[in-house]
């Protein structure tokens, strides 16, 4: 099949389970695309094992759609900015230190808590992987993704501060994720990295990903204030993402921290009007390829090979992973204790509130091929939708037993929800 085709695919599919979704098992959007994307492809592979079809043209396709790829350097850039939009740069000045601490510390405890957690759950079922892969599944699994935390963000009435804390984290933990694979990756493939190429690495993608996103929202908004045209500051805004990512990843520094603080600057600049123009166009692009990364995020089951030993470990992947987060933020959190920074309830809400998504499936199809990767992109699987179909549903709830909500007693910070972003947009 062409791009095309398959793009048309992919968008009817959308389409048709959207309305299914919303017209009958009224799911939260997203969790309900995933849902319905997930039991159809399992549905697929168990009737392909027993001979009663063949799956191989649907794996063909969903092969074709290039997940891992397509997220990485096309729908991710739009995505966080998308959501860096509607992130107040005194909010997020006022939460700084909780922020940097889970995205960087907490990032980086995880990383090595789930690594020697999985590393000996799989020695001892007889399916032993390598230490360096079990830092790989470490660390694409440990960032809590963007994309899946914003969409359950939208829903739930997550007290402003702690939305704050898990939006801010989210969106800039992936970067620290992605430069430890990448670090991880070179070691693996044969290349000597010290210490100091480490540093540099680290320095180069973070530190200058930042830098160039900086700029790159100063141009935007010098751009945007000498216009008030509808068309142009969408075409400003489109350039500023398309190209900016593009460019990013030319000279080798974080696209996706350079997105974020270019949202982060264009979003928080002083309009001509009461509303961004651009704005209404950013929801839209939104929640669209929220929808498609959700359906492709299902059908990537399709692809996925099978083990009892590699099941086991995916089951017992789901609670290391969360006790893993629940360590590093407990230690993140207790760090920050001499600043006297801290929240009613913040550990639980940071713990159950901190999805893994897309973002790590993509990274564990991004491994180079070999047993070790299906055993990764099993484990990560079964972690992601956990995350999104459990934990994603069941947030609001959560809050609600500890009277975090709007109507359960929450006060005035809870009304203050991530809802409220528009107001102040």
């Amino acid at each position: 099949m062409s791009t095309v085709q398959i793009a048309a695919l992919i968008v009817s599919l959308t389409a048709l389970l959207a309305y299914v979704n919303a017209r009958f098992i009224k799911l939260p959007p997203q969790i309900g695309l995933l849902a319905i994307a997930l039991t159809a492809s399992l549905v697929v592979v168990a009737l392909d094992a027993l001979g009663l079809i063949d799956a191989s043209h649907i794996r063909d396709v969903v092969e074709q759609a290039n997940f891992g790829p397509t997220l990485l350097h096309g729908m991710l850039g739009f995505l966080l900015f998308a959501g860096a939009l509607h992130i107040r740069i005194d909010e997020l000045a006022a939460q700084k230190w909780t922020v940097l601490a889970l995205s960087l510390g907490g990032t980086l405890i995880s990383t090595v808590l789930v690594a020697s957690a999985i590393y000996g759950v799989l020695a001892a079922l007889g399916h032993q992987i390598s230490a360096l892969d079990a830092l790989l599944f470490g660390a694409l699994i440990s960032p809590t993704d963007p994309i899946a935390v914003l969409g359950v963000l939208k829903r739930s009435k997550v007290p402003r501060t702690l939305a704050v804390q898990i939006s801010g984290e989210s969106l800039f933990n992936d970067g620290i994720g992605v430069v430890i694979c990448t670090v991880l990756l070179a070691v693996a493939a044969g290349d000597h990295v010290s210490g100091g190429d480490v540093v540099m690495l680290f320095a180069r993608e973070a530190v200058g990903g930042a830098l160039f996103g900086l700029i790159l929202g100063l141009i935007g908004d010098r751009l945007l204030r000498a216009i008030d045209e509808y068309t142009v500051e969408v075409l400003v805004t489109l350039a500023l993402v398309l190209g900016g990512y593009v460019a990013a990843e030319t000279i080798h520094v974080s696209a996706p921290i350079g997105a974020v603080v270019a949202g982060i600057v264009i979003g928080n600049r002083t309009p001509r009007t009461a509303r961004p123009h651009h704005l209404d166009l950013w929801e839209v692009i939104d929640e669209i390829l929220n929808a498609v990364l959700f359906l492709m995020l299902g059908l990537e089951a399709t692809r996925l090979r099978v083990s009892l030993e590699v099941a086991i470990a995916a089951a017992c992947a789901v609670p290391l992973v969360l006790g893993a987060r629940f360590v590093s933020v407990a230690a993140s959190l207790a760090a920050l204790r001499p600043l006297r920074v801290g929240q009613s309830h913040a550990l639980a809400i940071l713990t159950w509130g901190g999805l893994r998504g897309g973002l790590s499936v993509a990274l564990a199809l991004s491994l180079p091929p070999g047993a070790a990767r299906d055993t990764i992109l099993l484990m990560t699987y079964a972690v992601v939708a956990f995350a999104i179909l459990v934990q994603g549903l069941t947030l609001s709830l959560v809050l609600k037993r500890l009277g975090l909500t709007a109507d359960g007693g929450g006060g005035a910070d809870a009304e203050n929800s991530w809802d409220s972003r528009a107001e102040h947009s």
